[in-house]
């Protein structure tokens, strides 16, 4: 049978790899990885080199070299921090030809804790390396956060992200060429870290004291005060009920959400300090509520809401799998788009608003039907003090019927 070892070759120095990491480069037919993977290491002259990164290359190679007999595959970093080789041991799990080894290296992590002199059993883990990350929305989760950002986002711009998001005094680290000789940390503030240049290889380690939304709504709880929103004339759903609106979502921290009808962005901005690590897609037709949306979204420092100008239904198609929609306003589609939530997720969670019964019985017939469960409807009937003189009188607020259900499933979803 035949034997890949897949190594983890730490951050980048030679001297870092594990003696079980030399033994099986010594006894390779050939040895596969990145030019900086392979760069110092003592290869065999008579052991074939092949300079690859991509899983679909590798695997093409192991399947062209027919001779070989036992493969080593050096991967930077280690195989169990953001690394190719989950993919890689899954592509060659079908072969039952080849046995696969993992030989694990020291991460960057480990290395930069340990050049800190300091534990890191508590961090918690992110990448920016060649796909998104919503720094701001990491920021609201407090702690501390190691950030794998070679190739990927700058540390410079993502500080200043963190400082027009309110995180200006967010301890950061960038660690550059860790292992290298010319290796480099940085440790200051956020404002500090913007506008500074950094080496393409790094990694960050960034410890936040707090949410920089605490100023404006200091709680996990749902129901943000209606006047703490920057408000216009664009219609907004009131206090009252965005609280039992956001409880029949059922939202959960990683939900993509749809906030169709979004007003001033009010329903968003709870929704998405809710989903901090999802994301809140608000469709408003008017172009003062969009923009009120971006306003709401920064004063929130909520990053992870996309205010998306146009009308639904077509306004929906290129929006992300929902895991939960509000409807706010349908301006008559309402039909529609719930058709085009449950295209995208048969099994989406909806809550719908209903002023006026001609809505309230649309909704019901739609959410009752059989491609959904859980169907509930409830009014909510909400009065505040006002004062009168030296006294205080309850006014009360127009009610607003919530009919909410969860795709049934089946044909047609992805879910």
């Amino acid at each position: 049978m035949r034997k890949v070892t897949i190594i983890g070759a730490g951050p980048g120095n030679p001297d870092l790899l594990s003696r079980a990491a030399l033994d099986a480069i010594d006894i390779a037919d050939v040895v596969i990885g990145a030019h900086r993977a392979l760069a110092g290491i003592d290869v065999p002259p008579d052991v074939v080199r092949c300079e690859l990164v991509k899983t679909a290359d590798i695997v093409a190679e192991l399947t062209d070299a027919a001779s070989w007999q036992r493969a080593v595959v050096v991967m930077t970093g280690d195989v169990g921090l953001f690394s190719g080789a989950r993919r890689l041991v899954e592509a060659l799990s079908g072969d039952a030809q080849v046995d696969v080894r993992v030989i694990p290296g020291i991460s960057s992590a480990s290395y930069l804790a340990a050049r800190l002199a300091r534990p890191w059993q508590d961090w918690r883990f992110a990448s920016a390396h060649g796909v998104a990350c919503d720094i701001a929305a990491e920021a609201e989760r407090a702690g501390e956060l190691f950030l794998v950002t070679s190739g990927g986002e700058d540390p410079s711009r993502l500080s200043g992200v963190l400082v027009q998001a309110g995180f200006g005094d967010a301890r950061v680290t960038v660690a550059e060429r860790l292992s290298y000789p010319d290796e480099r940390i940085t440790c200051a503030t956020a404002s500090e870290i913007a506008g500074q240049t950094f080496d393409d290889l790094n990694v960050m380690l960034i410890e936040f004291a707090g949410g920089a939304a605490s100023s404006r709504w200091p709680y996990a709880s749902s129901g943000i005060p209606d006047e703490l929103f920057i408000r216009g004339d664009v219609p907004m759903t009131k206090q009252e009920v965005r609280a039992v609106a956001l409880a029949k979502l059922r939202l959960t921290a990683t939900d993509t959400v749809w906030d169709v009808g979004a007003g001033t962005g009010s329903v968003s901005i709870e929704a998405a300090l809710v989903a901090r690590a999802g994301s809140v897609w608000a469709v408003e037709r008017n172009a003062t509520g969009v923009r009120l949306i971006r306003e709401n979204a920064d004063a929130f420092g909520c990053g992870n809401v996309h205010a998306v100008p146009g009308v639904a239904p077509e306004a929906l198609a290129k929006l992300p799998v929902p895991d939960a929609v509000f409807v706010g306003g349908s301006a008559g589609e309402l039909p529609s788009i719930v058709e085009a939530a449950l295209e995208k997720n048969s099994q989406v969670r909806l809550c719908v608003p209903c002023v006026t019964v001609e809505t309230l019985t649309e909704a019901c017939t739609l959410l009752s039907g059989s491609r959904f469960k859980g169907f509930e409807a409830c009014q909510v009937s909400a009065a505040r003090a006002e004062a009168v003189g030296s006294h205080h009188l309850m006014k009360a607020q127009n009610p607003v019927f919530l009919v909410s259900a969860r795709g049934a499933g089946g044909e047609g979803g992805v879910r």
